[in-house]
This record gives C-alpha cells, sequence and structure tokens, in this order.
C-alpha cells in the first residue's frame, strides 16, 4: 500500500504544475480576508485560494494561533511537493519549518525549488515511522494525509513522540463513517495526547470544491489549456472530468457522473476514480501532554 501510495504521489510531483491544486481546499470570506491582510494579492497570481485557506485553518485554530508559531519547530507530516507549507513560512515568517514526504519524487522537487536553509526543508521519510528526535517538535500539521496510511495509529504514536510536551498536532483530513469511528476509538487510547479541539469543516470544503469546479474558474482554465486526448478533452469540455471521484473531491462536493462517464471509467478511458463514500472533512487538535 505504501509502494503504491508513493508511486502515485511522484507522479503527481512530475505532473503538477506549481501553485497548482494542492488539497480540497476549503472556502471561508473571513479567514480568505485575514489571508490578504498578511499577504497582500496571494490569489493574483497562479492560485484560487483555497488551498492556502485549508493551510492557514491548520495554524490558525491552534492554542497559540498563527502568530505563536513564530520562532517554533514547525512538521508537516504529508507535505508532498512542499507548496502548502512554502505557503505557511510566508505567513508566519520566523518559523521553523520541515516537510516530510512518502513520494522521494515530490520531495526532490521541494528541495529544488523550495528549500531556504533552515527556514524551510524537506526530507524523505515514513509517517509512521518517523525520522526525528524525541520531543524536536513545537506544531505537527497532518493535511488529507492520514487516511492513505495503513496504521493511522501508530502515526499519532509517532506524533506524540516527537512533539514536545505542550506541543500540538493539527490534523484535518476527510472521514468516512467508519474511520471517523476508529479514529476516535484510537485517539481515546492515547493519554498522551490530549484532543482539545474537533469540529467539521464539511461545509466551507464543499464551498471551495464547487467554486473551483464552476465554469470558467482558474482551475478549469488550467486544466482546458492542458493537452488531453480528443475524447477526454470533449468530456472536459462539458465541465464532466473536472469533477471526477475523490481526486479533486468531486463526489465529496455532490458530483454525481452520468451513466455514460461511468462506462468512460470502467473501460479506463477517463480517469474516474470513485472511491469510498467520504462523510465529513473535520480539524482535530491535540496538545501533547
Amino acid at each position: 500500500m505504501k509502494s503504491a501510495s508513493s508511486s502515485v504521489y511522484d507522479m503527481a510531483a512530475i505532473l503538477s504544475g506549481r501553485g497548482e491544486l494542492w488539497n480540497w481546499g476549503m472556502y471561508d470570506p473571513d479567514l480568505a480576508a485575514g489571508i490578504e491582510a498578511r499577504l497582500p494579492g496571494f490569489t493574483e497570481f497562479g492560485t484560487d485560494g483555497f488551498s492556502e485557506q485549508l493551510y492557514c485553518l491548520a495554524l490558525r485554530d491552534l492554542p497559540d494561533g498563527l502568530d505563536g508559531c513564530a520562532g517554533r519547530a514547525v512538521l508537516e507530516v504529508g507535505c508532498g511537493t512542499g507548496e502548502g507549507l512554502n505557503f505557511l513560512s510566508r505567513l508566519v515568517p520566523g518559523a521553523r519549518m520541515t516537510g516530510l514526504d512518502l513520494s522521494p519524487k515530490a520531495i526532490a522537487r521541494a528541495e529544488a525549488t523550495l528549500a531556504r536553509g533552515e527556514s524551510l526543508r524537506f526530507v524523505h521519510g515514513d509517517a509512521e515511522k518517523l525520522p526525528f528526535e524525541d520531543s524536536s517538535v513545537d506544531v505537527l500539521i497532518n493535511i488529507e494525509s492520514s487516511h492513505t496510511y495503513p496504521d493511522p495509529g501508530r502515526f499519532l504514536h509517532e506524533a506524540a513522540r516527537v512533539l514536545r510536551p505542550g506541543g500540538t498536532l493539527s490534523h484535518i483530513d476527510v472521514f468516512t463513517r467508519q474511520r471517523l469511528r476508529t479514529m476516535r476509538g484510537l485517539t481515546g487510547k492515547m493519554p498522551q495526547l490530549k484532543w482539545i479541539g474537533d469540529h467539521g469543516v464539511s461545509g466551507e470544503v464543499r464551498a471551495a470544491v464547487r467554486r473551483r469546479m464552476a465554469p470558467g474558474s482558474r482551475f478549469r482554465r488550467t486544466l482546458d489549456r492542458r493537452r488531453m486526448n480528443p475524447l477526454v478533452r470533449a468530456v472536459a469540455t462539458h465541465g464532466r472530468i473536472l469533477m471526477f471521484g475523490g481526486m479533486f473531491g468531486g463526489m465529496f462536493a455532490g458530483y454525481r457522473p452520468p451513466a455514460s462517464i461511468k462506462v468512460l471509467g470502467r473501460l479506463g478511458l477517463v480517469p474516474w476514480m470513485s472511491g469510498l463514500p467520504m462523510d465529513s472533512h473535520r480539524h482535530q487538535v491535540a496538545v501533547r501532554v
């Protein structure tokens, strides 16, 4: 499972462009205004701002907030190509940020294009066996990543191990009903982590997906410029391929493809991804005891 996941994200690292989709994103006008106040014009070049809002949420709702992260060691587990952590390094200057990912291609790309000494660096590694010393991290964030881990309990134990006493874990992910029950069962068995926050952001995430997929959006214009085979381009013209499956959150936002698209997907002619029915998107916060 880990090998397959690494291969998928290796390919994503090779094919994706700078500033492109990092996660499903969220839409909250007040949150966007707060980012704009810190980084004026942050949506003017190559981004729609939805992914940034989800990253901002990961730090804003911590006990010490955004400003409390300045000067601290921040680790993102599952950083992908590093675009999200790069954004946070500009939002909270002065923090020492490290990104870790299972994909060697993603880490190589992040190191080559984004790394800035001790203020922003990237390392290859496994979320279930973090290559960091005990009590060496002040803030650990994990965004839309842990649902791919074979043993999420092991990840939580590793997060608790590397966090300093009083350090915080900010966990944002999409859940099936069964996985949410499993997650809550795991958290109840870990006295070293005190969970202080667990709230849903499903409405905000669905709003971002719908805006991202709307006719004329930046994301759709980007996809329309890409080279596609004639069949895929024909489907894309009608706005259907843009909302496929779990990859872009289309199913979570309520999109249901017509029967013809399902048939093309089963034939492998369009990248239809059905996946498991995701029930909620949540932000959970814990403090290391």
